[in-house]
């Protein structure tokens, strides 16, 4: 049987700090890519300095591009492998990750997706708390991206089928492209074993502007589904709250306000009231919980 060839799509922009300890997480993977493709945005520090240093085993390209949905549609329009990673710049790969995934794919041809677990790890690579993971379940997927980015893997036959990252997404273009490639159909598959570390620091994007990062979710939601989520619009309205009043300064205040923010938002985005969305969350949860107790039994 021949092993199964992966590609890997690295997006990057002014990560000098960062770049060569993923560039090395790949690199030193017991199960060799058959191309490492970098895209970055034309950086202007240590990036290209790092990425010459490479050699032969990094295809890569420095120019200015659309961003970084942009830059990942760019390595999935041109990888060649029958399985894609996707790893930012500012993340790693664990060792035998690769070989792990493989080993998933090549035990069944049918399936197009496999995602393993995860850490958050500081600017020193040190783990401090897990990605919140969860085995697959599609009802959920909807309500909490349960799935940490650089740990999934997709055949490259599945881009055919859904397309690419929507390049208008600055923020859930992952979460956007795993809820698409569910509701066509693709086969998922947990694999309960830690092959990443997604990295959380001050400067990092989805940590500057929470508020903007969830009104693009709940934006996307209504875009793809016509409605958002109870959980999202919980979500967007604290947010939005939290950018008006001091939570810890004037609890009573706050709560009130986001109280307010969140029957105003349901009404904007799903126009129905809060209490039947709320019951119907609840049952939701209850029935992932019982998915969850199943899996682990």
């Amino acid at each position: 049987m021949c092993p199964v060839s992966i590609s890997i799509i690295t997006p990057s922009y002014q990560q000098g700090d960062f770049l060569e300890r993923m560039l090395a997480s790949v690199s030193n993977q017991s199960h060799p890519v058959i191309e490492h493709l970098v895209y970055d945005g034309g950086s202007t520090d240590r990036s290209v300095e790092i990425l010459r240093a490479a050699g032969s085993r990094v295809r890569w390209v420095s120019r200015p591009d659309g961003g970084q949905a942009d830059a990942v549609n760019q390595g999935l329009w041109s990888a060649t492998g029958e399985v894609i990673g996707w790893i930012n710049s500012d993340d790693i790969y664990y060792p035998e990750a690769f070989e792990s995934i493989a080993a998933a794919f090549a035990a069944d041809p049918d399936l197009d997706v496999v995602y393993g677990e995860a850490d958050h790890i500081d600017v020193f690579d040190n783990p401090f708390e897990a990605y919140p993971t969860a085995p697959w379940d599609p009802e959920w997927l909807r309500h909490d991206c349960f799935i940490c980015q650089p740990a999934l893997f997709f055949r490259r036959r599945v881009v055919g089928r859904v397309g690419v990252l929507d390049p208008n997404l600055h923020y859930c273009m992952d979460y956007n492209y795993w809820l698409r490639l569910a509701a066509h159909g693709c086969r998922f598959r947990f694999l309960p074993r830690k092959l990443a570390g997604s990295r959380l620091y001050a400067s990092n994007k989805t940590l500057r502007d929470r508020a903007a990062v969830h009104r693009e979710i709940a934006r996307m939601f209504h875009t793809l589904e016509g409605s958002v989520p109870l959980r999202w619009v919980y979500a967007e309205a604290r947010y939005r709250t939290l950018a008006s009043i001091d939570e810890q300064r004037f609890p009573g205040r706050f709560a009130v306000g986001l109280m307010a923010n969140v029957l105003r938002s349901q009404w904007h985005w799903n126009r129905r009231p809060g209490v039947a969305a709320l019951w119907e969350y609840a049952q939701i949860r209850r029935r992932h919980a019982a998915r969850v107790c199943s899996a682990s039994s």
